[in-house]
């Protein structure tokens, strides 16, 4: 991977320790000259809280869920200096683009939309709310309407995420004539071959089923220019290290490449080196995780008791809108007809449930005819749903790394949200 110019906006963190682990990361790189861009500052009343126990391993202090948000000035993420009729996209993109509310290009659109425009790769490192998903959106539709043969391969590591995808790219191309086929699991892989036959310009896919289809000769990944990995630190820690790599193997040299990530580890920069070509990096440094969500911890004294709690909660109007995590599928299944029982309206959401009943619950969801979704770990990693009040932890997490990425679904965009753990 050659180097070619680097981006950067950058916020402050709650661990000192973190911080010089950065800076001294920023030194070794070979990204050089970052742009820097302020997102404001702000101290911590508590001591840094860092790291992860291994799984199902050490318990964790329950003094680690109690924080009292400290939340800046909301981030700058939109760019305000900058307008998408800029980009020379057509007018009927531009239209679709004012349709979907947006006004002014996020700090990250405002970086990736010309350089994809220009075909530099693209290694950009940022988190969910960001913008991201139009930033590579956006340019690759004004590609494909401009030049028919272009063909891009859109890779997420979960189904929700890719179909989040397909969602917001249906969006964007109304009236364009361009076609898209979403290739993921728990769906039916005779449809999805039927459909590539007909040479769609965007394939929105996870991992598996697209190297399925792949090996069965229903797509050649030789015939695709463009390429994106999305959350790629989820793929990783998903273990789908192998396939990308295969995936990567099989695509033709030539060809443009962006690669998303909320983190670069060192796995993600190798992975990275073999994908891209002089990238340009743009950066987001994630802000200092929970810091905009109040925390806290409810104890209680047997199952009967935790349940008659929660139900309390989810009855009271403050609870706009609840996500609550549980550590099995069969443990969200007997919550959610015990709440059912006791008249609360929920949502489930886990790997059991087929590709369509879990797309139809998230539809509910973000339309709010249900506000309370009961979700496991990993079934909840690509969930986008912007405006989540309360995270509710009925189960305590395995790690505190899990129970990070619980509570980052809600205080987004410097908003703030709440978090309950329940202990014993």
């Amino acid at each position: 991977m050659n180097d070619k110019r680097s981006y950067k906006a950058s916020s402050s963190s709650r661990s000192t320790k973190n911080n010089s682990a950065r800076k001294g990361n920023n030194k070794s790189s070979r990204f050089k000259k970052p742009y820097k861009k302020g997102f404001g500052s702000a101290s911590a009343s508590k001591a840094p809280r860092s790291g992860s126990f291994k799984r199902y391993g050490k318990k964790i202090d329950p003094q680690m869920y109690v924080y009292t948000a400290k939340p800046s000035e909301k981030q700058a993420v939109l760019d305000t200096n900058a307008r998408y009729s800029e980009y020379n996209f057509s007018t009927r993109l531009l239209e679709n683009i004012e349709k979907k509310g947006f006004k002014f290009p996020t700090w990250i659109q405002s970086r990736v939309i010309p350089n994809v425009m220009v075909d530099n790769d693209i290694l950009g490192i940022a988190s969910t709310g960001s913008g991201k998903t139009a930033a590579f959106l956006l340019p690759l539709i004004d590609k494909a309407t401009k030049n028919r043969d272009n063909r891009v391969l859109i890779v997420a590591p979960t189904r929700e995420l890719a179909s989040q995808i397909k969602n917001e790219l249906n969006a964007f191309t109304l009236r364009l004539g361009l076609s898209s086929v979403l290739v993921i699991g728990k769906a039916s892989m005779h449809l999805q071959a039927s459909l590539l036959k007909k040479d769609p310009e965007f394939v929105i896919c996870t991992p598996g089923r697209l190297l399925d289809l792949s090996n069965q000769k229903a797509i050649d990944l030789s015939q695709f220019n463009n390429i994106v990995l999305d959350e790629v630190d989820q793929m990783l820690d998903m273990g789908f290290a192998p396939d990308v790599k295969d995936i990567i193997s099989r695509l033709p040299k030539s060809r443009q490449s962006l690669f998303f990530s909320a983190t670069l580890s060192k796995a993600a920069r190798a992975l990275a080196e073999s994908l891209l070509n002089e990238p340009v990096q743009i950066e987001i440094e994630k802000q200092e995780p929970g810091r905009n969500v109040h925390q806290n911890i409810v104890k209680y004294t047997d199952p009967q008791n935790k349940e008659d709690v929660l139900v309390d909660m989810l009855k009271s109007a403050d609870f706009r809108k609840v996500l609550i995590f549980t550590k099995t599928k069969i443990g969200a299944d007997i919550l959610a007809r015990r709440l059912q029982d006791h008249g609360v309206k929920v949502g489930v959401l886990h790997g059991d449930k087929t590709q369509q009943k879990r797309s139809r619950v998230l539809e509910l969801y973000r339309e709010n005819k249900i506000k309370n979704l009961i979700a496991t770990d990993v079934a909840s990693r690509g969930i986008d749903v912007k405006d989540i009040t309360h995270v509710i932890n009925y189960d305590e997490p395995a790690t505190y790394t899990d129970y990070i990425h619980r509570i980052g679904r809600t205080g987004r965009i410097g908003n703030v949200g709440y978090a309950i753990t329940f202990v014993k």
